[in-house]
């Protein structure tokens, strides 16, 4: 039977998305600008089967979201069941991107399994019904998911501009409430839903004009700004969402005091309690020392910009 395994890299959103303008088809309410990274991986085996079969992280389970998009790969191209494996080298569902890397190396290992010849916006468009972030995934460096088609695209490669990221896990433990079910939530009832929506546009423009020209000033007002926004729409919405704990300001207070130093960082967070400070190259390992002496932070994981996804041998 068809076999073949792909690599795919979680990503963090600079200008983030939160809310669906289109739930059927996945397409977010607003425009994103994101970074793949280097040392978040997801690696991902699709084989034939003679009945399907999903494990992650070496249990064997069901989810919604690979059955729907697996049954939708299924009628397009004929596929028989399959028998997937996949394991993340990062915790999954804490707000560290783990289903942008699962759905990105998923439909990558069905190209390769199936020999489908899919562009990488093919494969970007498929990874996007699964989770949306997923369509920036499959790029490498900085990558763009925006209204002309809501396909992910390249804007810059990694080694174009090589920020250093740290990551402080606050916590290893699933959030409480699932992004899907949050965006849903603030969309109902967030008064600020609107304000966000309206101003993300001029946030994504100015963020991809600031990567362009390496104006890491610009993109750390900007991407903080979208940051600090949408977890307002979360705060406000009913019931709240209450994403952070104290070691995520603590985290949060110690990157700004370093940029108040001088250091060229700015922190980013997504639906999850997670810090992330992006750093100008060859500032993350102060940045990283700083985080690990914070209060609360458990681990500070340290990486670069990394490549979009790709297949691998099977038994590499």
């Amino acid at each position: 039977m068809n076999a073949a395994t792909a690599i795919a890299h979680a990503n963090v959103a600079l200008v983030k998305y939160w809310g669906k303008g289109n739930d059927a088809a996945n397409i977010p309410a607003t425009p994103s600008l994101s970074i793949t990274l280097q040392g978040l991986a997801t690696r991902t085996t699709v084989a034939g089967a003679a009945k399907p079969s999903l494990r992650i992280d070496g249990r064997q389970v069901e989810d919604a979201k690979v059955a729907a998009l697996v049954a939708a790969l299924r009628r397009a191209f004929d596929l028989p069941p399959l028998a997937i494996d996949s394991h993340s080298n990062f915790p999954a569902g804490a707000g560290l991107a783990s289903s942008a890397s699962a759905f990105a190396a998923l439909a990558t290992a069905v190209d390769a399994a199936f020999e489908l010849g899919l562009s990488a916006a093919e494969r970007s468009e498929w990874a996007r019904r699964g989770s949306a972030s997923a369509a920036r995934s499959v790029f490498g460096g900085f990558a763009t998911l925006a209204a002309s088609g809501w396909v992910g695209a390249p804007l810059l490669a990694a080694d174009e501009w090589p920020l250093e990221v740290a990551v402080a896990l606050t916590s290893r433990a699933p959030k409480a409430v699932p992004s899907t079910a949050g965006m849903a939530t603030s969309r109902a009832t967030s008064p600020f839903y609107a304000g966000w929506r309206q101003t993300a546009e001029g946030d994504f423009a100015a963020a991809c004009r600031a990567v362009r020209e390496r104006d890491f000033a610009a993109l750390a007002a900007v991407a903080e700004h979208s940051c600090l926004k949408m977890h307002a729409v979360m705060f406000a919405s009913r019931p709240p969402l209450l994403y952070w704990n104290p070691a995520t300001v603590a985290a949060t207070n110690t990157v700004r005091r370093l940029a108040a130093a001088g250091v060229p960082v700015f922190f980013t967070i997504d639906a999850g309690p997670q810090v992330k400070a992006v750093c100008a190259p060859g500032h993350g390992a102060r940045v990283a020392a700083a985080l690990r002496d914070t209060a609360g932070v458990q681990e500070v994981l340290t990486t670069g910009l990394g490549p979009g996804a790709h297949a691998v041998p099977t038994d590499d």
